[in-house]
């Protein structure tokens, strides 16, 4: 009877610790990432009455005979399978969907949970509010911008997302190959000269002009540009007299230079050169005018900074245009046009770029080809994958700004040509990675858990990357308490990771991890454990009984 007592007493301890444990669950049932628990019951050591026996030649062998002294709590386990997720709508809620915590820190130790209800501190700080503690980040992201500067993410509202000038755009669509009505390849100066009273006319004086100051004799203007065969022009005016120069004298020896394949004319005080026939064509001008008159700089001719081509001359002829950006983030309409050969080849000429431009250099992408299939076929003479033209802006005049063209791949349909029929005419300029400066307005999570913040300029950028743990025995991890976990003997160390690598899971952002718990199952514990602990106080008081009847028959 001694046993059914002690047996007794740890039935009850037993399942006062399974009520604990189910009590425990019932109350975090709706406690966000919160993973329930359960109870194990082992046996404990027995009181052997007799040992077994062997068999012999006669008899068989006996089993032993043992009464166990009770019951104990051999573990309790804690149940990490997933919660359900729930959706909140906030941006900064986060849940892993799979295995993996988030990792958070107070300054001197790492902290792991599921729950990723995350706020925005006073300093920027990406941060549990209940706790204060930081949220950690993986890998590179957001360095480079200057928006992270040390393990904890930061979430740059206090940073501006600087300019960034257009270094590439690309190029898609198709190019219609038919045989069409040729263009005439035309020249525009932008700059309008002008006089006082009058219409600038060939027979108005050099001298006259607003844009002139101090010419004199053996001043010269230098005329630099390409021919309609492609052939170098360089050709030099020398004012011989400056009181009688006409502007009609410059267009003259503007067609001079180009051998009258190209005429020089003005109107509305622009100097425009215009071919004498239509077809491909690779005229182009500049001109540059230097005060040397009497060996001693004197007079100022104001010069266009480049010249726009009006009209880009081709057997056919397609327009394109995009914005891009300076180093300043001052946009810019860039204009130009692919222009097709004898030889079905064609360039993409850029032909104008509004804005301060001090000069275009390397205007022309020459020598584009196709398949006989259509797709795109490299560039000769040029390596294709770096196909570039150069812009010169007047808030860098010292600087030539690349800008390369990406046709796509060798053999790839990212630009085609077809001749069918000129509806097919679609190619344009669709991307390119300059932007002007913005503030963060916005942000999101990917499944990887990289933040991605939206600024004000339109530019989705990464700030930061979610650091997560996972461990070889997640149920070995210590409760802390505020939905904390920390490392245990028996977890294994942290394999720090991000979302979808390493064994992690993935990220929703905007959501939830609902608590694990089953009520229904819960409910039942309860009623296992309050059966349990009745019959073992039953077990108590029958003994207790069964003693008092044994004292009193000793009477």
């Amino acid at each position: 009877m001694g046993n059914a007592l002690l047996a007794g007493v740890s039935g009850l301890k037993a399942h006062q610790t399974m009520l604990d444990v189910t009590g425990n669950n019932l109350a975090n049932l709706n406690t966000y990432g919160f993973k329930g628990s359960r109870t194990v019951f082992a046996d404990m050591l027995s009181s052997t009455l007799r040992e077994a026996t062997e068999p012999t030649d006669n008899t068989g062998g006996t089993n032993p005979i043992q009464v166990g002294s009770g019951t104990q709590v051999a573990s309790v386990d804690r149940i990490m399978t997933q919660g359900g997720l729930v959706t909140t709508g906030q941006p900064l809620d986060m849940a892993i969907e799979g295995e993996g915590y988030f990792v958070l820190n107070n300054g001197q130790t790492d902290a792991f949970t599921r729950v990723g209800s995350f706020a925005v501190d006073s300093d920027y700080y990406l941060v549990d509010p209940g706790t204060g503690y930081r949220v950690q980040r993986f890998g590179t992201e957001g360095e480079v911008e200057g928006f992270q500067t040390n393990d904890s993410i930061k979430i740059p509202y206090d940073v501006t997302l600087e300019a960034q000038a257009t270094a590439n755009i690309s190029v898609s669509g198709n190019l219609n190959g038919d045989a069409s009505t040729p263009t005439t390849n035309m020249l525009g100066s932008g700059l309008q000269y002008t006089a006082p009273g009058e219409v600038i006319t060939d027979s108005t004086r050099l001298v006259d002009l607003n844009e002139t100051s101090g010419l004199i004799d053996g001043d010269e203007i230098q005329i630099t540009g390409t021919n309609f065969d492609g052939t170098p022009v360089v050709a030099t005016y020398i004012i011989a007299d400056a009181a009688t120069a006409e502007m009609g004298d410059l267009l003259t020896a503007i067609s001079t230079a180009f051998n009258d394949d190209s005429i020089a004319s003005v109107l509305n005080g622009e100097i425009r050169l215009t071919d004498d026939a239509a077809g491909y064509s690779h005229t182009d001008m500049m001109l540059e005018f230097t005060a040397t008159g009497g060996g001693v700089p004197t007079g100022t001719f104001t010069m266009p900074e480049y010249f726009q081509i009006l009209e880009a001359g081709g057997e056919a002829s397609q327009d394109v245009s995009i914005e891009i950006f300076d180093s300043q983030g001052i946009g810019h309409n860039l204009s130009a046009s692919f222009v097709s050969n004898t030889a079905g080849d064609w360039d993409l000429v850029v032909t104008s770029v509004t804005g301060e431009v001090d000069a275009l250099n390397d205007r022309r992408i020459s020598g584009i080809t196709f398949q006989e299939n259509g797709n795109y076929g490299g560039i000769e003479g040029t390596p294709p994958d770096d196909p570039t033209f150069g812009l010169t802006f007047s808030n860098a005049p010292d600087t030539i700004r690349s800008i390369t063209v990406d046709f796509g791949l060798v053999g790839g349909r990212q630009i085609t040509v077809s001749g069918e029929e000129v509806g097919l005419a679609t190619v344009s300029m669709d991307d390119q990675d300059g932007y002007t400066s913005g503030q963060l307005a916005s942000m999101s999570v990917t499944q990887e858990g990289i933040l991605a913040g939206l600024f004000t300029n339109g530019v989705t950028q990464n700030i930061a990357s979610i650091k997560m743990a996972v461990f070889q025995n997640p149920a070995g991890l210590a409760a802390l308490g505020n939905n904390y976990f920390v490392a245990s003997g028996n977890s294994g160390d942290p394999l720090y990771t991000r979302g979808m690598s390493g064994g992690a899971g993935t990220i929703r952002g905007g959501s939830l991890e609902q608590s694990n718990v089953d009520v229904a199952g819960e409910f039942v514990n309860l009623i296992q454990a309050q059966n349990g602990y009745q019959a073992n106080a039953r077990t108590i008081k029958v003994a207790n009984e069964m003693l008092k009847e044994l004292a009193n028959l000793i009477r």
